[in-house]
């Protein structure tokens, strides 16, 4: 072999090294392999009363159908549009997803539902982000906080969807444009071990519960390139744009800058109402779903959030939305972070 092609064959065999090397330490192989899924198995949850009342609860008062099924947000209360629920959502009408988003039909329905799907399938996608047909599910369905629920809240949750009325409603695909279609491959995680009840023995520990399984930090953590900005966790700022109008979620943490002027009474008020005092909080948080939840639960969402540390980050829909060095969005109040 002539010594320059010996030469092209060490730099092309150094490249493949040094480009394999570079994969694994940053966005990993699973892009270009597929996303980790566990082997479906041939589980199924008994449908008790208990697990069917418990499943009612959790599914309809922390906020499934928000996705699973069309709105008015043209409402305070962004009422469920009779014959939807369940029943998915085309196209989300959220500003800045990277593609076509629809969150499916999880009615019974055997043509255009989940009435096909196994009780593992569902179980997979809820908590693992494994779709009933193997694909990695968009992170816009909040399987990465759904990862903590318990086997026994899953088991409810499947079998309170069991029990809802088909509904026959063909939906387009998913479209995720790329590089994130690929990239979102990495999200799943299989569950391989069983996850037991939470603890619940405080009114703090049961909160922190309601407030994960909830997605709460979903919305109130600003993020940047899709992903949650480390250190401002729980401190407003994320733009949220679409039919009920351009909003930022807030800064629920006792920061100043936060919410360290509620007590537990208006907290209830707020998610029993949508008001704080006359101030209206917008339809795109699910208020009209969480003022469901029983007064325990509430209590100890507030006892959770009084826990969070405080973090320093002016959010103020009511302000004219200018940039904020700290998020790296616009929102109001942005320039006096």
């Amino acid at each position: 072999m002539p010594k320059i092609a010996k030469v092209a064959v060490y730099v092309l065999v150094v490249l493949i090294l040094a480009l394999s090397i570079a994969v694994t330490l940053t966005i990993g192989w699973l892009p270009f392999l597929g996303p980790n899924a566990r082997p479906l198995t041939d589980r199924t949850f008994e449908r008790t009363p208990e697990r069917l009342a418990r499943g009612q609860y959790l599914t309809e008062n922390l906020g499934c159908f928000e996705c699973h099924g069309e709105r008015d947000w043209t409402k305070h209360d962004a009422p469920l549009i009779e014959g939807t629920r369940g029943a998915g959502y085309a196209d989300f009408p959220m500003a800045g997803l990277p593609g076509r988003v629809v969150p499916p039909n999880i009615t019974p329905d055997p043509e255009t539902g989940a009435g096909n799907w196994t009780d593992d399938m569902l179980a997979r996608a809820i908590r693992e982000g494994i779709g009933h047909d193997g694909r990695a599910l968009f992170p816009f369905m909040p399987y990465p906080d759904f990862h903590r629920m318990s086997d026994e809240d899953l088991a409810s949750v499947i079998v309170y969807l069991r029990s809802i009325p088909p509904i026959r409603k063909a939906l387009p695909k998913t479209e995720i444009i790329f590089p994130v279609k690929y990239l979102m491959r990495s999200a799943p995680e299989p569950i391989t071990a069983p996850v037991p009840q939470p603890d619940v023995s405080t009114p703090v520990k049961r909160g922190e519960y309601l407030v994960t399984i909830a997605a709460c930090t979903d919305c109130h953590t600003p993020q940047a390139k899709g992903q949650p900005i480390r250190g401002l966790e729980f401190a407003g700022g994320f733009v949220l744009e679409g039919p009920w109008g351009r909003v930022a979620s807030a800064n629920i943490t006792p920061d100043p800058s936060g919410i360290p002027y509620y007590d537990e009474a208006l907290f209830l008020e707020m998610i029993h109402t949508g008001y704080v005092k006359a101030r209206k909080i917008n339809q795109i948080m699910p208020w009209f779903d969480f003022r469901n939840l029983t007064d325990e639960d509430l209590k100890a969402i507030f006892a959770y959030l009084r826990t969070l540390k405080p973090v320093k980050h002016r959010v103020d829909n009511t302000e004219p939305p200018t940039f904020c060095k700290l998020c790296g969005s616009s929102h109001g109040a942005g320039n006096q972070n």
